[in-house]
């Protein structure tokens, strides 16, 4: 039994080319590296003495600049390649962390921390179109959760550090550490991984007629999609930014300790999250209804938070958390990275990736403000609403996606 569990494990990271792998360690050091996220809104509070109401707009700051950033990083991606993305989102990325620590000021950080996420969440795009030069069509899914492990590899270990970091030195040293991990990135990409052109299939080029380019603008269901992706980001975002105040207000738990349940989600997904893919594609089993489950089951991490005032509740809402983003956020960026036309990935993948970033410009104020305003309580149940309407909304987009695939095959017939 735990050798057919070992060679099952062991099967579902095969096939992959070592491109894939090196890019998997790039992203783990950088990940790792990225320690001050989770801890940015203690922080504030903290640290720096912000109110509630000021790091709402600090984090839509960051919101602000993440968009910008994915939408370029799309746009310069298609334009001069992702690997020269990469390259100077990690560079000015790991100086403008370092330089962030000494900003003392509410108006100074909120620029500051704008411009640091322009040049962060460019890297996003870039990294998702590299997957198409280095990864073969069919190894798609699998290499996106590869680099997704690697991700919460680094994350797992990232709060926990950053917990130890807090108590001993202060919270400078996590802008130090995050500084420098991604010009660390930055080495190992320029020793290992060589710079690959995308492979373009022509024969899936659609041709926006009116302006001789293909165009995202005119795809209905991908937009209807993105909104479910915002919703589904605007919920589970309140995990780095309100979930750690109420950890440490309502349930009095140490920055260790914070850094320690947060570290559970990343090291679940290192554990389970590709064998649960590798099962599924073996499996042939519906992706739009695992995505609808993960769905219900992110509402369901957030509305159970009211139930008790027993902390034990903490640890479920996380599993129920894990196991929603394991089952959603591979096959959603798939669906995205599948449905582009050959040529225009960085366009279709930096809209994917701005979706996120623009439920993050709302998800920190909209969850400041109402615990401000109506306690933690009322953000709960108003996060566990919002993903039920993720659900409906993707039962209707899993019509219409049936409905091209019956007229696809009535044409082709």
């Amino acid at each position: 039994m735990l050798k057919r569990t070992f060679n099952s494990y062991r099967d579902s990271f095969s096939g992959l080319s070592k491109e894939v792998w090196w890019l998997a360690l790039i992203t783990f050091i950088n990940r790792e590296g990225t320690m001050v996220i989770p801890f940015l809104s203690l922080y504030l509070t903290e640290d720096m003495n912000l109110t509630l109401s000021e790091v709402g707009w600090i984090m839509t700051c960051f919101g602000l600049g993440s968009l910008l950033g994915s939408y370029l990083g799309g746009k310069l991606s298609d334009k001069f390649g992702f690997y020269s993305v990469m390259f100077f989102s990690l560079l000015i990325t790991g100086l403008m962390f370092i330089a962030l620590q000494f900003v003392h000021t509410f108006l100074g950080f909120a620029i500051g921390i704008f411009i640091t996420m322009v040049f962060a969440d460019a890297f996003r795009p870039a990294m998702f179109v590299s997957l198409k030069a280095y990864s073969k069509p069919e190894n798609q899914t699998r290499s996106l959760t590869l680099i997704r492990l690697a991700i919460n590899l680094g994350f797992s270990f990232g709060p926990f550090f950053g917990g130890l970091i807090i108590a001993l030195i202060s919270y400078s040293g996590l802008f130090w550490v995050d500084g420098i991990t991604c010009i660390a990135a930055i080495v190992v990409m320029k020793v290992v991984l060589k710079e690959k052109k995308v492979r373009v299939d022509k024969s899936n080029i659609v041709i926006d007629k009116e302006n001789n380019i293909t165009s995202v603008y005119k795809d209905q269901p991908y937009w209807l999609f993105l909104l479910i992706i915002f919703l589904m980001g605007l919920i589970f975002m309140q995990l780095f930014t309100t979930m750690p105040l109420f950890y440490k207000e309502v349930h009095r738990m140490t920055e260790v300790e914070i850094g320690l349940l947060m570290s559970l989600n990343g090291f679940l997904i290192f554990l389970f999250e590709m064998p649960l893919i590798h099962y599924i594609e073996k499996k042939l089993l519906d992706r739009m209804k695992i995505i609808t489950w993960s769905l219900g089951l992110l509402a369901m991490s957030y509305a159970i938070l009211n139930a008790t005032s027993w902390s034990g509740i903490l640890i479920i809402s996380m599993l129920l958390i894990t196991l929603g983003e394991m089952l959603a956020f591979p096959f959603t960026n798939n669906f995205a990275m599948n449905r582009a036309p050959s040529g225009n990935e960085g366009r279709y993948l930096a809209l994917y990736s701005m979706a996120f970033s623009c439920a993050h410009i709302f998800s920190a104020k909209t969850g400041m403000e109402v615990i401000a305003r109506f306690g933690f309580m009322a953000n709960w149940f108003l996060m566990g609403g919002l993903g039920l309407l993720a659900v409906l909304l993707m039962l209707w987009l899993r019509k219409i996606l049936d409905s091209e695939r019956e007229m696809a095959m009535a044409i082709n017939n």
